[in-house]
């Protein structure tokens, strides 16, 4: 089991960039994939983007691609999610997430909220 918790939202116009972060507790953290979720106004958390235990492999959802950029570093048990030319459709609660095995995330951080203006 891994601790995570996100920072970095906020509120920024149309075009902003934002830098997301996700900090984890433990010592295993390099044993765990993390993605990145969005939860708009309706109930289900969207992927947005996942990055392999060695950092590298990043995948990112379609309406993501160019735009978003997902990283880690290890050493400080930390994830980050740069968001480039943000739209008010990105607008959502953001959430880190820890899966052990492919595609089973099931810790989960407390998310951060990013609201983007038009």
């Amino acid at each position: 089991q891994v601790q995570l918790e996100e920072s970095g939202g906020g509120l920024v116009q149309a075009g902003g960039s934002l830098r997301l972060s996700c900090a984890a507790s433990g010592r295993t953290f390099s044993r765990y994939i993390i993605g990145w979720f969005r939860q708009a106004p309706r109930p289900e958390r969207d992927f947005v983007a996942s990055i392999s235990r060695s950092g590298g492999n990043p995948v990112y959802a379609d309406s993501v691609k160019g735009r978003f950029t997902i990283s880690r570093d290890n050493a400080k048990n930390k994830v980050y999610l740069h968001m480039n030319s943000l739209k008010p459709e990105d607008t959502g609660i953001y959430y880190c997430a820890a899966a052990y095995v492919w595609s089973q995330y099931n810790d989960w951080g407390q998310g951060t909220q990013v609201t983007v203006s038009s």
